[in-house]
C-alpha cells in the first residue's frame, strides 16, 4: 500500500512538473515575416491582410540607411514598405510574391500610381537566398507575360524594418471613406485592372 501511495504522488509530481515547464517555457509561434514594397503602405497593407495565412501587416520603412525614419520627418532613401507576418503552414513566400505583383505596377519606374518619388517605388525584400531566387524567378515569369515591357521593380537584400507612425497602421480600417477616395483618385484600381484583369 505505502508503495502503491508513493508511486501516484511521484507520477502527480512529474505531471505537475511536466505541466509547469511547458507553461514557463512555451513552444516558439510558427511565423515567417517578409517585406515589399509596392507605393503606398496603406495600400499594400490592405491587399496583404485579406490573404489567407497572413497573421498581420506593419506599414513603415525599409531599404534605406537612415535610422528611425518617419513619414512628417526624414525618410531619404527608404522605401514605403510593409512586413508581412504569415504562417508557413497556411501559405507560402511564393504565393506571397504571386499577391504581390498583382498589386503593383511592375512598370513604373517614378514610383506607383499617382505617388512618385524614390520613397514609392516597387522592390522585394529578399531575406535570404532562397527568397532572391524565387522572387528573381517571379520577376522573370511577368516579364515573360508582358514582353515588350521592362519590369523595373527591383530585387534588394532586406533591410532592418522601421515601422511607421502609429497613425499609418491599419489606415484603411480606421479611415475607410478618405483611404477609398485616395486609392480611387490615384487611379490604383483601375491600372491594376487593366495590368491584371479585374478581381473576382
Amino acid at each position: 500500500m505505502q508503495k502503491n501511495q508513493t508511486l501516484i504522488y511521484s507520477s502527480a509530481l512529474c505531471l505537475i512538473l511536466f505541466v509547469f515547464v511547458f507553461a514557463a517555457f512555451p513552444s516558439p509561434a510558427i511565423a515567417d515575416k517578409a517585406i515589399f514594397a509596392g507605393g503606398c503602405f496603406w495600400c499594400m497593407e490592405e491587399a496583404y491582410e485579406s490573404l489567407p495565412g497572413v497573421e498581420g501587416v506593419i506599414s513603415g520603412f525599409s531599404g534605406g540607411t537612415l535610422a528611425n525614419p518617419t513619414y512628417q520627418g526624414n525618410h531619404r532613401g527608404h522605401y514605403e514598405a510593409v512586413e508581412v507576418t504569415y504562417n508557413p503552414k497556411k501559405t507560402t513566400y511564393q504565393k506571397l510574391l504571386d499577391h504581390y505583383w498583382i498589386n503593383i505596377d511592375p512598370f513604373d519606374a517614378a514610383g506607383q500610381f499617382c505617388d512618385k518619388g524614390e520613397s514609392y517605388r516597387a522592390a522585394i525584400f529578399a531575406a535570404n537566398s532562397n527568397e532572391k531566387t524565387l522572387a528573381l524567378d517571379s520577376l522573370k515569369k511577368v516579364q515573360a507575360r508582358f514582353p515588350s515591357q521592362t519590369v523595373v521593380t527591383e530585387i534588394l537584400p532586406a533591410k532592418k524594418f522601421w515601422p511607421v507612425e502609429a497613425y499609418h497602421q491599419d489606415y484603411y480600417k480606421k479611415n475607410p471613406i478618405r483611404y477609398k477616395f485616395y486609392k480611387t483618385a490615384c487611379g490604383r484600381p483601375r491600372r491594376l485592372a487593366e495590368l491584371w484583369g479585374k478581381k473576382k
